[in-house]
């Protein structure tokens, strides 16, 4: 049978053409979901009564529906019917269904976590054995970052299916309070200084109610010139901080009685 270089040649100019036009769609396409993204967003924002967390999710949709449409477009300029299509997905859903059961488990438990809301955009969260401040929510991950600029990108099934710890739902702040024992005289002063300026310089501590330093106690009289006293700390910081707080304070009062010596060593042990 003779080939016909003409019908072959067209058949060629057809499909390069076709294949620019696709590469031309792509390209137009993924920028036009950037945008229409970005315009989503923009209108849902103005608005002031959608939480920072559905805003997100829904403009992520739109982006999502504008490169479907655009995938569409392009099966049709190769003259695939996507009417046919419908009938091959839908003999090999199941198939695919366990496939992807992982993943489409993901977009179930971020749909979830998005109409229940246990977190928001900020959030002090604690949540599958990591702790951070909630960034984003997408259709499969959400993004969190720790305080030293690390993200953290968690499934959304692995989210939804552990105890979340949320610091943030009830704002407020975090008591901190260390006692120890301390000889009274005047190194019991120079401590009390010293805790009260390293208090007053970490930006973690609550300016009010102001930090506060003072004898809770007498604790043994048996020498009546410098009787053991126990000295008091006390301050306010946000609960996901008190820890630190405390535990960094202990570790300041710890130290301080060691180079003074300003406690028996059998009462020199620092109580929470």
């Amino acid at each position: 049978m003779a080939l016909n270089f003409e019908t072959l040649k067209a058949t060629l100019v057809l499909y390069g053409l076709n294949a620019t036009f696709a590469v031309l769609l792509l390209v137009l396409g993924w920028c036009a979901s950037a945008i229409a993204q970005r315009f989503v967003l923009r209108v849902l924002t103005a608005t002031h009564r959608l939480d920072a967390l559905v805003r997100v999710f829904l403009s992520s949709l739109a982006r999502y529906a504008v490169l479907d449409v655009v995938g569409i477009a392009v099966l049709q300029l190769f003259g695939i019917q996507t009417a046919s299509l419908v009938a091959v997905l839908g003999a090999t859903s199941l198939a695919i269904g366990l496939a992807l059961q992982g993943t489409l488990s993901n977009l179930a438990a971020g749909v979830k976590l998005l109409l229940f809301r246990p977190f928001r955009i900020n959030d002090d969260v604690e949540v599958a054995g990591k702790a951070g401040k909630v960034q984003t929510l997408s259709l499969f991950m959400t993004e969190l970052i720790t305080s030293d600029n690390t993200q953290i990108l968690l499934p959304n099934g692995s989210v939804w299916g552990s105890a979340i710890i949320n610091h943030s739902t009830y704002p407020g702040t975090g008591e901190v309070k260390v006692s120890f024992p301390v000889r009274a005289g005047g190194p019991i002063e120079r401590i009390g200084e010293q805790i009260l300026k390293h208090l007053r310089e970490d930006s973690r501590i609550a300016a009010r109610p102001a930090p506060e330093v003072h004898v809770s106690k007498v604790v043994d009289i048996s020498d009546a010139v410098r009787p053991i006293v126990e000295l008091t700390v006390s301050a306010k910081a946000k609960p996901a901080d008190a820890d630190a707080v405390k535990h960094r304070l202990m570790d300041l009062v710890t130290t301080m009685l060691t180079d003074t010596g300003s406690a028996r060593p059998e009462r020199s042990r620092v109580a929470g």
